[in-house]
């Protein structure tokens, strides 16, 4: 079966085999244990997508999604490997297209379930894709920072306030990102980025003034677009440090295939 022809974005969904029964088999692990073990295989994964111009979300660690454009069936094969010869769990993966990156992630997450549950002792290292071949296609990245975030918070706010602040942020930001058929997702410190469809800058302008305006918190945003992730999240990133230079709320990089 190959990709329908409108389907522009790939995802796919790492999620970890039958991973809750193992926490606590044959009694209960440590939880700082377990934090290290998906820290160690997030690494991996980042390092294995990256390496193919492609991006990944922590998400729930036991759950990862990463943007895989480019990456083929047979790659998500080898990072599957990879786990196993690595670590004492393995993983799953359902791989997913469509014309806007919710959409791709909806198919990614329909084919993994359609092979039984996550906590299913029998699922193992199923690859779940209703494609032959990995789009190519351009993709639009854009990535998001608070406003003065170390002045304004990491040096006056109590740690966790200033930590609840700023999530509190990107939950809003990702809610009406998601209206607009982008995949949002917290990146560490006071980032956010986004995987988005190729949307015109007045929705970035209300969107930014939606989370002020729901959560207290300015944004800029830098907006990417390339042939590949990497290619338009380095478009994002250099966009986003010329509008803090100039003083921009939304600035967009020309597209670019390489970074």
């Amino acid at each position: 079966m190959t990709r329908p022809d409108d389907a522009v974005v790939q995802f796919s969904l790492v999620q970890l085999d039958d991973y809750g029964p193992w926490t606590v088999t044959p009694e209960p692990r440590s939880e700082p244990s377990l934090q290290a073990l998906q820290s160690r295989l997030y690494a991996d994964l980042a390092d294995f997508v990256g390496s193919r111009d492609g991006y990944v979300f922590p998400s729930r660690y036991d759950n990862m999604i990463a943007v895989s454009n480019r990456i083929s069936p047979e790659e998500h094969r080898r990072f599957q490997e990879l786990v196993r010869n690595h670590y004492p769990v393995t993983a799953s993966v359902g791989v997913g297209t469509g014309p806007t990156p919710v959409d791709a992630l909806g198919a990614a997450t329909e084919a993994l379930q359609s092979t039984g549950s996550a906590q299913d002792a029998t699922r193992t290292e199923r690859l779940a894709t209703a494609c032959d071949d990995a789009p190519g296609g351009s993709l639009t990245v854009a990535h998001f920072d608070v406003v003065d975030a170390t002045e304004q918070y990491t040096d006056r706010e109590h740690a966790f306030d200033a930590e609840r602040r700023i999530k509190r942020a990107v939950v809003e930001l990702s809610d009406r990102m998601r209206d607009h058929g982008a995949v949002t997702a917290f990146v560490g410190g006071d980032n956010a980025i986004a995987v988005c469809p190729d949307l015109p800058d007045g929705v970035y302008d209300d969107v930014l003034a939606g989370v002020r305006d729901a959560a207290g918190v300015e944004m800029r945003v830098g907006v990417g677009r390339g042939e590949t992730a990497r290619a338009a999240g380095q478009g994002a990133k250099h966009a986003l440090e010329r509008g803090r230079d100039t003083g921009e709320w939304v600035t967009a990089a020309p597209a670019s295939t390489d970074d």
